[in-house]
């Protein structure tokens, strides 16, 4: 036996030398030519076969870490082709949001979507586009200000009894607008968001804890907005009777602290796949039966609670100081995840910039986000 043999085979640098001395041990034991080449392709073709001990340890041992270096190399693979998903409106979507979507449809987690007909460009996920995915959740998927939501309070009062100056005057003492924006400490209110237990199981929620009493019931800036409005109702429904009602609309979500959960988990999905496709880095995942998943779902679960008591908040503020009880509420959240079985599987359901309509639940789709 000699290098050029050896070299026929494939085997290259630290690796001939390795063969050629375990060539050689075969030989020195009565082993003929053919058998020590067809066993070298053997440990070529299945180098974990050998690894365990044996003359050809050393060799698989080699053959392994490059193996596992090439694959590392090549990252995280995508589908060659996105799976298909159910697309509405689809003339009204522009062809960036198309083309996010279609790059999410490739991961190898993913198993199922649809695009709404307000779509639009996002990070990672295209806002206004669901993503189910098998064990893992992706934090962009969610999107940077976790468990944005709507709320509506329908009052016992008509359109014409409040006046715009009025509304204006309201909206602007009971809720704060602007980015980083909060009520100081002492028009600040309390709720039990603020001191559920979640927040001492991490130190990135401890760290923001502080931020999160100083922004309850705030507003935020963006497309966020509280407006006074008129509800018609031309038959009875949602246990109201027909006719025109005074309502109060919001829209808004976590604040600083879910902007800077979603900030963090996404550096931690990345650095978990730092060779993903470039096209679907913002995708990047964290598997839910990882501790970093776990913490992830703990994390966004608190900030969409959050997002929901800042609603109730202003719209409790507001009721109070227009002395009235609200006749009928809706809300619901649409930046978030949610375990669901779909076709029989659990699945995680992102929902970004897309409201949940399940059969019987009343949805709040803004007319516009101006």
């Amino acid at each position: 036996m000699n290098g050029k043999h050896i070299t026929k085979l494939g085997f290259e640098n630290r690796e001939i030398g390795l063969a050629l001395a375990a060539a050689a041990t075969r030989e020195g034991a009565g082993a003929g030519r053919q058998d020590i080449l067809s066993e070298l392709k053997a440990v070529q073709a299945r180098p974990a076969e050998y690894v365990a001990g044996g003359v050809y340890a050393e060799l698989a041992a080699l053959l392994l870490q490059k193996q596992a270096s090439a694959e590392a190399g090549r990252g995280v693979a995508l589908r060659g082709e996105p799976l298909p998903y159910g697309v509405w409106g689809g003339d009204l979507i522009e062809p960036g949001a198309r083309a996010q979507m279609d790059v999410a449809m490739r991961l190898p987690i993913t198993r199922t979507g649809a695009l709404m007909p307000d779509a639009h460009v996002g990070y990672g996920l295209p806002i206004g586009g669901v993503l189910a995915t098998e064990g893992a959740v992706i934090p962009y998927g969610v999107g940077v200000d976790i468990g944005c939501s709507m709320m509506l309070s329908v009052l016992p009062m008509s359109p014409g009894s409040l006046s715009t100056e009025e509304a204006k005057g309201l909206l602007l003492k009971h809720t704060r607008f602007g980015a980083g924006v909060g009520f100081d400490k002492r028009e600040r209110e309390d709720h039990e968001v603020l001191h559920d237990a979640a927040w001492q199981d991490q130190a990135l929620l401890r760290h923001l804890h502080d931020k999160a009493v100083n922004q309850i019931g705030s507003s935020g800036s963006g497309n966020h907005f509280v407006e006074f409005g008129t509800i018609r109702l031309p038959q009875p429904d949602v246990g109201l009777e027909a006719g025109e009602y005074l309502a109060v609309l919001s829209h808004s979500g976590s604040r600083g602290f879910g902007a800077q959960v979603a900030g963090h988990f996404t550096g931690v999905a990345q650095k978990l796949h730092p060779r993903l496709d470039p096209a679907a880095q913002k995708l990047a995942w964290l598997p839910m039966d990882s501790e970093e998943g776990q913490a992830y779902w703990q994390a966004m679960t608190l900030a969409g609670h959050y997002a929901l008591a800042n609603h109730e908040q202003i719209h409790a503020r507001l009721a109070r100081a227009l002395k009235v009880t609200p006749l009928a509420q809706a809300r619901n959240s649409h930046n978030l995840a949610w375990k669901q079985q779909v076709g029989g599987q659990e699945l995680i359901v992102h929902r970004k910039g897309a409201t949940p309509a399940e059969a019987g639940q009343l949805g709040l789709i803004p007319g516009s986000w101006g």
